[in-house]
């Protein structure tokens, strides 16, 4: 398999992504918007999850499609970030047809950052809504990784988390995109780092080239996650060019939480929010769907783990003291075996 030609999400044809963030708050927004009406469904496995319009996702549910995926820093903050979304969408006469309106559909979901060290004293109402409205018009094919939108205040247990992509085209033509925030409660890196638990899937030195350690000792796989009041919370868009049912969209969104799995230790725990969308933009006929269901899920499976480590790998510490870390501030050196 090969990464498309930005290794973005937005290589899948009919996504663009904005970004807008808060330095002093210390957190942002990500939307996602399809050009058209995309299939759309998800899957929530984390024990402590916060979102908008999941349940409408569902394959039994009559909504069919949705014209963007928020994800938002903020906790249950955030959630009005999907209004500002809605209200942009509202403007330019998108959404379903329901008698004369229109109503736009807006699924979202949020991450925990209130701790971490950004000025959350914002007033009467929280600013999510208006970074949403920001971030959604800056939507294009080319977007910021790491300390941007809904990464900018992400953090794992021992370094800056932030936002990650990543693209692959299957043997059978079709195009995966990942689009995720690395709010993790546990570590993409092994032990201390520098080597990521999603290398074996690396394309390209994407995240450094390091490859795995010479071995993995007991000490390196020792679990360490976010204690006290601090959940974690790892949120994501899954998508595809592929003509998927929404049923086959809820698998996509399976496939994409094993990625969770491989590249982060841990992950879906009780303090946990995490979350994937999936989305079909539909551009390419499946001819033999169940082996082309298959093959698109298992790279959807390693394009999520590859997207995570890139989150944390672009990403830069926040301005604050008592910080945690980036990964280029300690292993932006010399490669290490």
């Amino acid at each position: 398999m090969m990464t498309g030609p930005l290794n973005l999400i937005t290589d899948v044809p009919g996504i663009l992504v904005g970004n807008a963030a808060d330095e002093r708050l210390a957190s942002g927004v990500t939307v996602a918007l399809f050009e058209e009406p995309a299939v759309a469904s998800g899957l929530v496995l984390g024990g402590a999850p916060a979102n908008r319009d999941a349940g409408c996702l569902e394959p039994e549910m009559a909504v069919e499609q949705v014209n963007a995926i928020v994800l938002s820093g903020g906790s249950g903050f955030g959630l009005d970030a999907a209004s500002g979304v809605q209200a942009w969408l509202r403007e330019r006469g998108i959404g379903i047809q329901v008698g004369r309106m229109r109503v736009p559909v807006v699924p979202e979901a949020i991450c925990f950052d209130l701790l971490n060290g950004g000025d959350k004293e914002w007033g009467r109402y929280p600013p999510y809504r208006e970074l949403a409205y920001e971030a959604v018009e800056r939507a294009a094919p080319d977007f910021a990784l790491g300390t941007a939108g809904a990464g900018h205040g992400a953090t794992t247990v021992n370094l800056k988390g932030g936002l990650g992509s990543a693209s692959l085209v299957t043997p059978s033509g079709y195009t995966i995109g990942a689009l995720v925030v690395v709010n993790a409660i546990g570590s993409a890196v092994i032990g201390d780092g520098p080597h990521f638990w999603a290398a074996p899937y690396e394309e390209d030195a994407e995240f450094g080239g390091l490859g795995w350690p010479h071995a993995i000792t007991p000490e390196m796989r020792r679990l360490a996650w976010k204690g006290g009041p601090q959940p974690g919370t790892t949120i994501g868009l899954i998508a595809t060019d592929a003509h998927l049912s929404k049923g086959m969209a809820k698998r996509l969104a399976i496939a994409a939480h094993l990625g969770l799995a491989k590249a982060l230790n841990l992950s879906h725990a009780l303090f946990d929010g995490d979350t994937i969308f999936s989305a079909a933009t539909g551009r390419k006929r499946m001819h033999d769907p169940a082996h082309h269901v298959i093959e698109i899920c298992a790279a959807a499976t390693n394009c999520m783990a590859r997207a995570i480590a890139r989150g944390v790998h672009a990403a830069t510490a926040l301005p604050f003291a008592g910080a945690l870390p980036a990964w280029a501030d300690k292993f932006a050196g010399p490669r290490v075996s």
